[in-house]
C-alpha cells in the first residue's frame, strides 16, 4: 500500500495555468494544420465544404511573431447584426501557441467577468474560451475545412462620399482594405 501511495505522489499535478498553456499549444497545432495562417496575407477568406455553413477567416494583422485573426461563420446574429459565433484569435508563431482573446463581438473579458475579477476567474474564463475554440477547430476539421477549401474574398470598396467606417468588422477601411485584399 505504501508503494502505491508513494508512486502516485511522484506524479506531478498539472495546474490550471499549465492546463491552459496546453490548450493554447493544442489549438496552435489544430489551427496551423488546417489553415497555415502565418502564410496568409491580411484579408478575408472563405472556406466552403457544401454544408451551408461557410467559414469566414479574417486575417486582421500579420506581424513578425504574431497573427491576429477572427473565425466566424458567414451568419449574422439577428440582434446585433454581427457575425456569430465568432472567435478572435492571436497566434504566437515563436511560442507555438494560439489564444482565443474573445469569442463574441462586443463581449471582451471585461464585459463577461467585470473590470477587476480575481485571477482565478480570469483563468477560468480563458479556459472556457480556449476549450470552445479547440472543440470548434476539431469540428471544422471533421467537416473538411482547411487550406484546400480556403479562398480569398473580395470585399466591395466603400462608395464615394461614404464614411470610412468598416461595416464588415475586418479592421480594413477604404483603399487600405482593397490593397490588403489584393496583396
Amino acid at each position: 500500500m505504501t508503494q502505491a501511495a508513494s508512486r502516485f505522489a511522484r506524479i506531478p499535478k498539472l495546474s490550471r495555468f499549465g492546463w491552459l498553456m496546453g490548450l493554447y499549444a493544442e489549438n496552435h497545432e489544430r489551427l496551423t494544420r488546417m489553415f497555415e495562417p502565418a502564410g496568409l496575407a491580411r484579408g478575408v477568406y472563405l472556406s466552403q465544404v457544401g454544408d451551408g455553413l461557410d467559414l469566414r477567416l479574417d486575417v486582421l494583422e500579420q506581424h513578425r511573431y504574431t497573427t491576429e485573426m477572427r473565425l466566424t461563420y458567414a451568419l449574422l446574429d439577428p440582434l446585433t447584426g454581427e457575425p456569430d459565433p465568432s472567435a478572435y484569435v492571436r497566434l504566437y508563431h515563436d511560442a507555438h501557441q494560439v489564444e482565443a482573446t474573445h469569442c463574441y463581438v462586443g463581449r471582451r473579458w471585461q464585459d463577461a467577468i467585470g473590470m477587476y475579477p480575481p485571477p482565478a476567474q480570469v483563468l477560468g474564463h480563458r479556459m472556457r474560451m480556449n476549450t470552445f475554440l479547440g472543440k470548434w477547430l476539431e469540428y471544422l476539421a471533421e467537416r473538411g475545412h482547411g487550406m484546400t477549401r480556403l479562398r480569398p474574398v473580395e470585399l466591395d470598396p466603400a462608395p464615394p462620399g461614404s464614411s470610412e467606417d468598416d461595416p464588415h468588422g475586418t479592421g480594413h477601411t477604404g483603399a487600405a482594405k482593397n490593397s490588403a485584399m489584393n496583396a
